[in-house]
């Protein structure tokens, strides 16, 4: 192949062809520093790889401020940033590969489609929040936020390009006298004395970023930059076209000084309130005699989701609650995995002698626990600590510290007769003792991309489609594999299924493929191809069950089961797209949960929608059902029930938020359901207990 020709201003006359090992492909972009090359590795994994200009790579400042765009951009989560997958600052020409991820960026989207509707700009902004959060808690000051920074995934946004970042512990400052940056999105300090910019400078970009995507235009708009400048620093925004429940918002992002502007968490908590009219309702059955009729819509009409309203008034005071922000589903290239074992059954079989209860397991602390059942014990993480509970009481059976700082992602999980937990921001995973808490062994994965156990199996993802499977017993790495040639490979397991499923979807986005893998052994049991996107969640009689999402924030708009011993499909399209959605499955019978609080049954074997419900909850967790009810947490501490077959509202819980409610949880915990017992969890730290006979008298 020959050298790829530039023939964009002031670049080279010839590009390289390899970077390292990575096959440079084409050109996706170009910068005043570098070349971003779409490549392939030599196992097909497809990458983005920048490569710096060859004028750049001669000066040893800039080599050293390259060193340091991939020191940041190791630092920062791959939740919300292309995670770096290979680096070489020190080469002839320095060059970094991260993941390839598809999407356009915000200035294109707003370039082809115009300025984004109210909803997506309130999503788009809590996600921009999340990401500054995750960006700057690592230390990291980015100071180069723009639309064309932020690439519109289907999982969320997520931000790019470090290149003028920097560690707040670094030894690089900026030089006297030189301005980096883009001006319409600079901060007035970053004009002013660029030494001093810190993090609130960040969240001054944020502020323009949000005026540019609301109407096309910056707060501060001029053809030359010295007036921007001027602008920045003197003037006030232009908010015009803004919407107004975001404008003061954004206001006070773009405030002159940067001790007045919000901080990300801030940020979020205050989107909490743009989104306090989901949540003022109270979830609480009104009084009905029968099933209400539920007419089908002729052809062409819209169709209408039922919306609950109280029949009573009750104060619960102003509570604020979580808005679901893009990206909140657990991808589980990073941490996700649900319950593996349930071969113990219930700690009672009836409700006789039981007392609900409530508790605190990590004495007196706040932190929301996340818990998970098996082996006769409620197993729980919270900040800096494990717990097994006893689940007929509360009481605290064992604790295992973790490090003051240490706060799990996820539930404990119990595989191969072990609990094993996440723990050391993500990259360590302990096997402890479930009659005693004790370490059995422990396990660095912090060179993996993701993790998830199927079975006794545990089974990290790497680059490439490679999977490598350890014993949940021993530790032991039984089995190395490329299972899948896909450069976003994500597994998923589920109770009952004796198969873990890999997915990939295609670079443009146009299909997905599954591979059923046998966990024990790493062998490839088959192979299906889906059109669009699908994300597996449940398994069933030899099925897997499908979440298909269409448009730009990954709405579901079906549910597709796929038999792979007959190849049949069956498709069920939801009568309104759900944003975010979580869905569980029992028998036949889908239960879906939506952004701002439409619960949904769908009918697999029918092949209709059975109802909606709207709970007025604007984050939830994942449904949990027994068949009878259903059940979902509330960003608040609250638990809810609604009938399953009729979609009722039958009752909840008082809120918990605790002294902390100002702090963003990005994911809840699922209830866990153990015979005649549902045990939920709150922000308060409080670990609770009750009935599922009659949710009514909760």
């Amino acid at each position: 192949m020959a050298p790829q020709h530039n023939t964009g201003a002031g670049a080279e006359a010839e590009l390289p062809e390899y970077a390292g090992h990575y096959k440079l492909e084409s050109r996706l972009g170009s910068g005043g520093m570098g070349v971003v090359h779409r490549a392939r590795s030599a196992s097909g994994m497809t990458l983005a790889v920048k490569v710096v200009h060859a004028e750049f790579a001669k000066d040893p400042e800039f080599r050293g401020r390259f060193r340091q765009e991939v020191a940041a951009a190791r630092r920062v989560s791959g939740a919300f940033t292309a995670p770096v997958v290979d680096a070489d600052p020190e080469a002839e020409r320095p060059w970094m590969a991260t993941l390839f991820i598809p999407g356009a960026t915000l200035a294109d989207e707003v370039k082809r489609n115009g300025p984004m509707p109210p909803a997506q700009l309130r999503r788009l902004m809590a996600g921009l929040a999340e990401a500054l959060r995750d960006i700057h808690r690592v230390g990291v000051v980015h100071r180069d936020l723009k639309p064309s920074n932020v690439l519109l995934a289907d999982d969320g946004p997520k931000v790019i390009d470090f290149g003028i970042s920097r560690p707040k512990d670094s030894e690089l400052r900026t030089e006297t006298g030189k301005l980096i940056g883009t001006p319409p999105f600079m901060a007035p300090e970053q004009f002013r004395r660029p030494r001093e910019v810190g993090p609130a400078a960040d969240v001054f970009a944020l502020g323009s970023v949000m005026v540019h995507a609301a109407t096309g235009r910056g707060p501060f708009d001029s053809d030359s930059p010295y007036v921007v400048a001027y602008q920045v620093v003197h003037d006030e925004p232009d908010l015009t076209d803004v919407p107004e429940n975001l404008a003061p918002l954004i206001a006070r992002c773009l405030a002159k000084e940067p001790e007045d502007r919000p901080t990300p968490d801030e940020l979020m908590r205050e989107l909490r309130s743009v989104a306090a009219s989901y949540d003022t309702q109270a979830f609480i059955p009104t009084q009905r005699t029968g099933a209400e009729p539920r007419p089908e819509p002729r052809a062409g009409e819209p169709q209408r989701r039922r919306k609950w309203r109280p029949g009573k008034a009750v104060a619960l005071g102003a509570l604020g609650l979580v808005l679901v922000v893009l990206g909140t589903l657990i991808s589980v290239q990073l941490l996700g995995h649900e319950e593996t074992e349930r071969n113990d059954g219930p700690a009672h079989s009836t409700a006789a002698g039981f007392r609900p209860w409530a508790t605190k397991p990590n004495e007196g602390e706040g932190g929301l626990p996340r818990c998970s059942y098996g082996t006769r014990r409620l197993l729980c993480t919270q900040p800096g600590m494990v717990a097994a509970l006893d689940p007929a009481d509360g009481r605290v059976l064992w604790r295992h510290p973790l490090g003051k700082a240490d706060t799990p992602g996820t539930p404990p999980v119990l595989a191969a007769g072990l609990v094993h937990v996440l723990t050391h921001s993500g990259k360590q995973l302990l096997a402890l003792d479930p009659a005693s808490g004790t370490t059995r062994w422990k396990l660095d994965i912090s060179t993996y991309l993701g993790f998830r156990y199927a079975g006794a199996m545990l089974l990290l993802t790497g680059p490439g489609g490679k999977v490598t499977g350890v014993d949940g017993s021993s530790g032991e790495t039984k089995w190395r594999r490329t299972v899948a040639d896909s450069s976003s490979l994500s597994l998923h397991s589920f109770p009952g299924s004796p198969w873990a499923y890999a997915t990939g979807k295609s670079a443009d986005g146009t299909h997905t493929r599954v591979t059923a893998v046998d966990p024990g052994t790493g062998r490839v049991r088959w192979n299906a191809r889906f059109e669009g996107t699908l994300k597996p969640f449940g398994a069933a009689d030899g099925s897997v069950l499908f979440l298909s999402s269409g448009g730009n924030y990954g709405e579901a708009d079906a549910v597709v089961r796929y038999d792979p011993e007959s190849d049949a499909t069956r498709r069920v399209t939801l009568a309104v797209p759900l944003d975010q959605a979580q869905a569980t499955a029992h028998g036949d019978l889908v239960y879906l949960l939506g952004t701002g609080g439409s619960l949904v049954a769908v009918d697999m074997g029918a092949k209709k929608q059975l109802w909606s419900l709207e709970t007025s909850v604007s984050q939830g967790s994942a449904p949990a059902t027994d068949g009878r009810h259903v059940y979902i947490t509330a960003a608040d501490g609250r638990l809810l029930a609604a009938d399953a077959a009729q979609g009722k509202p039958l009752g909840q819980t008082a809120p918990r938020m605790g002294d902390k409610s100002d702090e963003y949880v990005a994911t809840l915990p699922v209830p866990q359901i153990a015979g005649d017992r549902i045990y939920a969890t709150a922000p308060d730290g409080t670990v609770f207990a009750l009935p599922t006979a009659n949710p009514s008298t909760w």
